[in-house]
């Protein structure tokens, strides 16, 4: 990714191991009025069937990436990427770009008090960092990230593992972020502290709003 500019706007950049329940936690920012943006969500539109990369896609890898509806054979696709840092760096060189592209046309278009870009390797990518103005982690134990994503996806205990190895640590994730929502108490337990931090990040939009303003 190229060089990244400081946030002129209040963002928080939201992330999260696999399991961690960062989608759960950003709708529920997004029902007090946050305006999401999901880079997952821009990627699986990307590399949907007919989607803006997939020629692109084919290209690189072959027809045999696809699956009959047109769409990235993501199964396919994480086991290259898994056995191949080649191949890795390859899809991201497809993806990054356009994932950027997309991500700058819906923060344009915000409408809330302030923006959470939801980023799942937000740590992993080296620029998310100058990108926001502060990055927010969704924190579980390593048991409770396996035992979810093990009921939500079908993967083994080896294959999550496995995904969980790729990412950075939880440690690293932890001493990353400026703030942190712990989830592994269920639903009840998360409101609160997402509240919490929303009445903060209001009041840190209008403070940083303020001093736009003045300096203008």
């Amino acid at each position: 990714m190229p060089p990244a500019t400081a946030p002129t706007a209040f963002s928080v950049g939201l992330t999260g191991g696999i399991g961690c329940g960062k989608t759960t936690v950003a709708d529920m920012f997004g029902a007090l009025g946050a305006t999401l943006v999901d880079t997952d969500q821009i990627a699986h539109a990307l590399t949907a069937p007919h989607g803006a990369a997939m020629p692109a896609l084919l290209a690189e890898f072959g027809d045999g990436f696809a699956t009959p509806e047109g769409a990235l054979d993501r199964a396919k696709m994480r086991e290259l990427v898994f056995a191949d840092p080649g191949a890795r760096a390859r899809l991201e060189a497809i993806l990054h770009p356009r994932i950027r592209e997309a991500t700058a046309a819906s923060a344009a278009l915000a409408t809330g008090p302030y923006v959470i870009y939801v980023v799942p390797l937000l740590i992993e990518s080296g620029t998310w960092r100058e990108r926001v103005t502060r990055v927010l982690a969704i924190d579980c134990s390593e048991a409770t990230q396996v035992a979810r994503v093990m009921a939500r996806n079908g993967l083994s205990e080896a294959q999550v593992r496995a995904i969980m190895a790729a990412q950075v640590t939880r440690e690293q994730r932890l001493a990353a972020a400026d703030d942190v929502v712990v989830n592994d108490n269920g639903i009840d337990a998360l409101a609160p502290q997402v509240e919490r931090l929303h009445a903060f990040y209001l009041a840190e939009a209008a403070r940083l709003s303020a001093t736009t303003q003045r300096s203008l």
